[in-house]
């Protein structure tokens, strides 16, 4: 009932049951071990019996190899092919020639769990296939925002890039073609553009120029329809909306001011002209025809000359030809006037002129006349008019006028020049007044034409002010305006300008929004100070607040000047009220940044732990940063010299790891030698010297570092193999060492019985001689059991000479104490006795079992059992003996 305490543990079994696998019929008989096979034979026949895998025969191999060679290309056949293949190569294979969507799909579905490489290969063609239609999509898209550019009325060369730059990183060689007359098509309307631009600035440095390459008048006015017609054109052209709007609206200023111009260049060419004929024509006369006063009349009636090197050039020309004439010869004052002269007082003779220096010289004043400032003013009056100054002429003359109604008189000749200043000067402000009012046209119209421009409004603003002055200025030049061209100009001024004035009205309520939104801005300011006071500061909180109200306060826009200044006053107070606490905070939290990357620079690289203490200082810099940030330079300083230091640290571990990785493949390579040759010495391995092998070689082991963590599982694997097969080859030795000591052991056994059985047997002579040459001959059984068994065979030997009876009756008397020992051993081996034993077999198996359970009563061992058993002399039958040899043998396979 208690065998199953003796039964020893089977093979594995192929469920949780407990039942055993049961062997192939066919090999059943290789699989049943001999009586005398040890357990290695066991393990080789389980081996044998389960190393038969079924393979599939080459045969079939050949023939799918044959259906891959006359797939001929074709993709259907290639995918059935593979499908039904059983071999991963020619499946493989025939993967190279599948290249469809639906195919690939169709394998990918398939193989994905079974085949790993075809499924890679399907994958990446798929993955190719899906890159190269997701590029195809982009560059169609791409190729109809360059079509709808080539029609766009307004082209940039921004567009253009744009379209080039996203046309550059796109794999669709096949749209290239399409793509190519496009982009022609718009580096076409990009040069145009470009053309059409310089040929603008081109005609704007024309215009300016226009006055100073000394056309005359109707060369100017030819010119100046030439680039308005050229500037019509360019206006007219498709690619006109690339015109720069300022040098449009410059080139239409431009004009208008040469135009208005273009009347006084014509009356000051005129002047020239005229002044230039009278001039040549007196100079051609003989001197002596010539009058100095006559000339000088002559030369003040003609048109005044214009401002500029060629009128000065001419006035010098004039009084250099006065200079040349002869001068007259003055008669000398007349005897009354000298006696009056010579009766008069010193001072009152140096008021009259007549005791000047030099008085001799020239003509003595009348008596009656203008006094000395009139005769300056009309001095400054003729000069006024020469230079062309008709409103400075203009007030000279009102002084004049006046001066003379308080009843001064005038000479004969000073009023006859009056006279002709007078004349001149109504002259030339009747030609002022006409171009004045020609030039008041133009301005008029450059007004009217200013609501089309599109200008900026500031732009409009400046040019309507302009064009204020300007009729300002033509009012000093040219006298007052008529009242209907001056109610045209001022409506055309009015209409020009509001737009403006309605912006410049949105400017100013956008003005008082910006000082509301500033007032709001202080107030929110003032009560996160109340907040920071009552000590409820949270920093982050207040960091942020100061941060969106500075941005805030950035973004304000315009405020009006008395706003502006008293708002700034009361921001930057707030402001600094709030930095204050905040940035000793923040110095503080720069202190605690510090720190930490004092704290990264002293991490040693070599600790197995650095990577962790690194990730706990990163996660409370994290912490920090949330808690406080900082100032965006001081932020980002810190910031890099914390993953600077962070870098350093890597750097330095994985050199240190470079150092290592070389230090563990020095390793693994020292334990593969190792490994190596444990496999070089296996199959030489004995019982004896594989210990010490071993030994050597797990010190060896043990002293050397670690290999490669990729490699380590290997290395350890093929250590432990070349180890146990040391070990198998040395349990082999051991085995077969044990087999042959078992056998000389049992044959000693088997003596030792016969020579006792022969005492037994008196009838038998018995030849000590002969039985020791016999013992002799037999093998040693080992230290253990030799002593004994020769003590056993020399008592029996003595016995022989001695008392063969006695000794007769003690193996006799022995016999019992021999079978239930021997019954004791096969129990305690679990080797059957026999039938006949069965009861005597359970009552040593309730005991062994019993002495078992009792605390400190164990068993003796079986070596030590056997041993005695060896040394008991006693009469045997031949199944007694048998029984024994079977105990050895036993014991022998199973290393005891």
């Amino acid at each position: 009932m208690f065998e199953f305490l003796f039964k020893r543990q089977g093979g594995k079994t192929d469920n949780g049951r407990g039942t055993k696998t049961p062997l192939p019929a066919e090999s059943a008989a290789a699989a049943a071990p001999s009586a005398d096979a040890g357990p290695s034979n066991k393990r080789g026949a389980a081996a044998q019996a389960g190393a038969a895998p079924a393979r599939a025969p080459s045969a079939v191999r050949e023939g799918q190899a044959e259906q891959l060679k006359n797939l001929g290309g074709d993709e259907a056949r290639a995918v059935d092919f593979i499908l039904q293949c059983e071999f991963s190569e020619l499946r493989l294979a025939a993967a190279e020639l599948v290249h469809s969507r639906a195919a690939l799909e169709r394998v990918h579905g398939a193989i994905r769990n079974t085949d790993r490489r075809v499924a890679k290969l399907m994958q990446a063609r798929l993955d190719a296939i899906r890159h190269h239609d997701a590029e195809l999509a982009r560059g169609q898209a791409t190729l109809a925002q360059a079509r709808a550019l080539l029609v766009e009325e307004q082209l940039t060369p921004n567009q253009v890039a744009d379209l080039d730059r996203k046309w550059a990183i796109i794999a669709a060689p096949e749209l290239q073609e399409e793509y190519a007359p496009v982009r022609a098509g718009l580096g076409e309307r990009l040069e145009a553009q470009v053309q059409l631009q310089r040929a603008m600035i081109d005609r704007l440095s024309a215009l300016r120029r226009l006055e100073t390459e000394g056309l005359n008048a109707a060369e100017m006015a030819a010119r100046l329809d030439a680039m308005q017609a050229e500037q019509g054109a360019a206006l007219a052209a498709p690619e006109r909306t690339s015109l720069p709007r300022s040098l449009v609206a410059e080139f239409a200023s431009e004009h208008a001011r040469v135009s208005s111009a273009l009347a006084t260049i014509a009356q000051s060419q005129a002047a020239l002209a005229a002044r230039e004929a009278a001039l040549t024509e007196w100079q051609a006369q003989p001197v002596a025809e010539l009058n100095a006063d006559t000339l000088r009349r002559a030369w003040q009636k003609l048109p005044p000359l214009p401002e500029g090197a060629t009128g000065t050039a001419l006035h010098a020309r004039f009084e250099a030809l006065l200079a040349s004439l002869p001068q007259p010869v003055r008669k000398a004052p007349a005897a009354p006037q000298a006696a009056r002269g010579a009766g008069q007082p010193e001072g009152e003779r140096r008021a009259a002129g007549t005791d000047t220096p030099g008085v001799e010289a020239r003509a003595a004043k009348p008596a009656k006349g203008a006094d000395q400032a009139f005769i300056d003013n009309m001095d400054a009056l003729e000069a006024a008019l020469q230079q062309g100054s008709l409103a400075h002429a203009a007030e000279l003359a009102k002084v004049l006028k006046e001066t003379k109604s308080k009843g001064m008189r005038l000479t004969a000749p000073q009023a006859d020049r009056l006279a002709h200043l007078r004349a001149e000067l109504k002259r030339l402000s009747d030609w002022a007044r006409w171009g004045g009012n020609v030039s008041r046209e133009e301005l008029i119209k450059t007004v009217e034409a200013l609501p089309t421009q599109n200008l900026a409004m500031a732009e409009l603003a400046k040019k309507v002010g302009s064009m204020r002055e300007r009729w300002k200025a033509l009012d000093s030049l040219s006298g007052a305006a008529p009242k209907s061209l001056w109610e045209r100009f001022d409506h055309a001024c009015t209409v020009a300008y509001a737009p403006a004035a309605a912006h410049f009205r949105h400017l100013a309520d956008e003005r008082h929004a910006n000082a509301a939104k500033g007032e709001a801005i202080v107030q929110e300011a003032t009560a996160e100070i109340a907040r920071l006071e009552s000590g409820e500061a949270d920093w982050k909180h207040v960091a942020g607040t100061v941060q969106r109200l500075r941005l805030a306060w950035s973004h304000l826009g315009a405020i009006d000047r008395k706003d502006k200044k008293r708002l700034d006053t009361l921001f930057g107070a707030a402001l600094t009220t709030l930095q204050g606490p905040l940035e000793e905070q923040r110095k503080a939290e720069v202190e605690g940044r510090e720190e930490l990357i004092d704290e990264v620079l002293a991490i040693d690289p070599h600790d197995r732990h650095a990577v962790d203490h690194l990730r706990d200082i990163q996660a409370r810099w994290q912490e920090h940063a949330r808690a406080l940030p900082l100032e965006r330079k001081a932020e980002q300083a810190l910031w890099q010299r914390f993953r600077g230091a962070c870098d350093d640290l890597f750097a330095r571990r994985k050199e240190t790891a470079h150092a290592a990785d070389i230090e563990r493949r020095a390793h693994e390579a020292a334990k593969e030698a190792i490994s190596a040759r444990l496999e070089a010495a296996a199959p030489e391995a004995t019982a004896a010297s594989a210990p010490k092998l071993l030994r050597d070689a797990a010190h060896e082991w043990q002293a050397i570092g670690p290999v490669p963590r990729a490699h380590e599982a290997r290395v350890e694997k093929r250590y432990h193999e070349a180890v146990a097969r040391v070990q198998h080859h040395a349990d082999l030795s051991r085995r077969a060492a044990g087999l042959a000591q078992a056998g000389a052991l049992r044959d000693k056994v088997r003596a030792c019985q016969e020579l006792e059985d022969s005492l037994a047997q008196p009838e038998q002579a018995v030849s000590a001689a002969d039985w020791r040459a016999r013992w002799a001959a037999l093998l040693p059984a080992g230290a253990e059991y030799d002593p004994t068994l020769d003590a056993r065979f020399e008592a029996a030997l003595t016995a022989l000479d001695t008392d063969r009876k006695g000794y007769a009756r003690l193996l006799e008397a022995n016999r019992p104490t021999l079978l239930a020992e021997l019954l004791r051993q096969e129990v305690a081996a679990g080797i059957d006795s026999g039938a006949e034993f069965a009861r005597d077999r359970l009552k040593l198996q309730v005991e062994a079992l019993q002495s078992t359970l009792k605390a400190g009563n164990k068993p003796a061992g079986r070596h030590t059992a056997l041993h005695a058993l060896c040394a008991l002399p006693a009469l045997v039958d031949e199944r007694t003996a048998h029984r024994i040899e079977q105990l050895l043998m036993r014991a022998a396979r199973e290393g005891k």
